[in-house]
């Protein structure tokens, strides 16, 4: 049943012309119907694209978001929050403005907020990516006039390979560290990431083994009805005999600390994208990087915008101001937005900003092949 609040404000007066969707100091925000979206400071009605902690904020006093992202919501930001949620192309009505959520594929949940208002078009694409990660529902393009879109990889350096040659590359490190009677430490985010592994990776009766916070994000997804595979809760009374030749599931955070070193012997493996620049890996001191990412690469963003017919597109975090100029010399109508999204999960504020400058540099490296595609793809946009 509809809850009411989104429906108690059909009587705001008429607002003055203006940009459908504005970029404020607080969100995404939609002045026709006072609503924010992904807002990060507390605001009184927050639409939230999905439940990662850079776009998924406490303290709103009213919450809306696909149903898939209720269970991690009301995990991170409290049972009692007042929160309704909706199904993909469900349609719900503000002030004269019509809203619905349509698949973004970036984690379990993860929507694009179309939004539309006197016969113009926006849609706020949140995170997302564009390959099928067999958990999350697979993207949809939404048409519209203007599309608000990430770049957390929008350089031509980041070109992911396909998820199952990633996974087989997993398969074989987690052999390989068996057989040398190694402990295999996986690190990736607990939300998105290791749900992702868990639904591809090849898996017989072997007992997986996980850091608390990967093992509450399962439990409540599992509680919730979705098909993963129960996981071991690692404790200070599991014998470490058991992690001989197992799988461990951990988060970024774990590096480094102590709760690492009751695994010895073992090998560190890293999931990001940024493990496709010369050096992440070292930064990080892991014994073997895999790259993958829930973001889009370069050919699957450009593909992304070109498949909405956006006549502007606005770029938010990530490598704002070269995507943007990219897409003005190829004769869309773009422009760079400061937003404060971009850590989505453990704290990696730091290696982060590392890693996104490290990919400056390649991108400075790699102007002419730049160059050369613009040139090769400016009649059809294509990658």
């Amino acid at each position: 049943m509809r809850v009411a609040i989104w429906h108690t404000f059909d009587n705001l007066p008429t607002m003055p012309k203006q940009p459908l969707l504005q970029f404020t100091g607080k969100s995404i925000y939609c002045a026709v119907a006072d609503v924010h979206i992904d807002p990060w400071i507390p605001v009184g009605r927050a639409i939230i694209t999905h439940a990662h902690s850079d776009h998924a904020r406490w303290g709103s006093r009213h919450y809306l978001a696909h149903q898939d992202s209720e269970p991690i919501l009301r995990l991170r930001l409290g049972q009692d929050i007042n929160l309704q949620t909706v199904q993909y192309g469900e349609k719900f009505m503000i002030n004269g403005a019509k809203f619905s959520l349509h698949p973004a594929g970036h984690i379990i949940g993860s929507a694009q907020v179309r939004v539309e208002y006197q016969g113009e078009v926006w849609v706020a694409s949140g995170d997302y990516k564009l390959e099928d990660d067999h958990f999350a529902t697979p993207f949809e393009p939404v048409k519209c006039n203007v599309f608000i879109t990430e770049s957390t990889f929008g350089l031509p350096i980041y070109k992911w390979q396909p998820q199952q040659q990633v996974m087989s590359e997993i398969d074989d490190w987690w052999a390989q560290n068996r057989a040398d009677g190694k402990t295999s430490v996986l690190m990736g985010y607990s939300l998105g990431k290791m749900q992702r592994i868990l639904k591809n990776i090849q898996l017989q009766d072997d007992v997986l083994y996980a850091h608390g916070a990967i093992y509450t994000v399962n439990e409540r997804l599992r509680e919730a009805g979705f098909d993963l595979p129960e996981l071991t809760l690692v404790t200070k009374e599991t014998d470490r005999k058991l992690f001989r030749g197992a799988l461990v599931l951990a988060p970024p955070s774990a590096d480094g600390t102590t709760w690492i070193k009751k695994f010895a012997p073992y090998s560190v493996g890293y999931c990001s994208g940024w493990m496709a620049l010369r050096g992440a890996k070292n930064r990080r001191a892991v014994d073997q990087g895999f790259v993958l990412s829930d973001h889009v690469d370069w050919p699957d963003l450009n593909r992304a915008v070109k498949e909405t017919g956006a006549e502007k597109v606005y770029v938010t975090h990530g490598y704002t101001s070269i995507y943007s100029r990219w897409l003005n010399e190829n004769g869309i109508e773009a422009a760079e937005v400061t937003t404060m999204y971009g850590n989505e999960d453990e704290n990696e504020e730091e290696e982060t900003v590392q890693d996104a400058s490290a990919g400056k540099e390649a991108y400075e490296e790699h102007k002419q092949q730049l160059e050369g595609e613009k040139h090769a793809e400016h009649n059809d946009f294509e990658p």
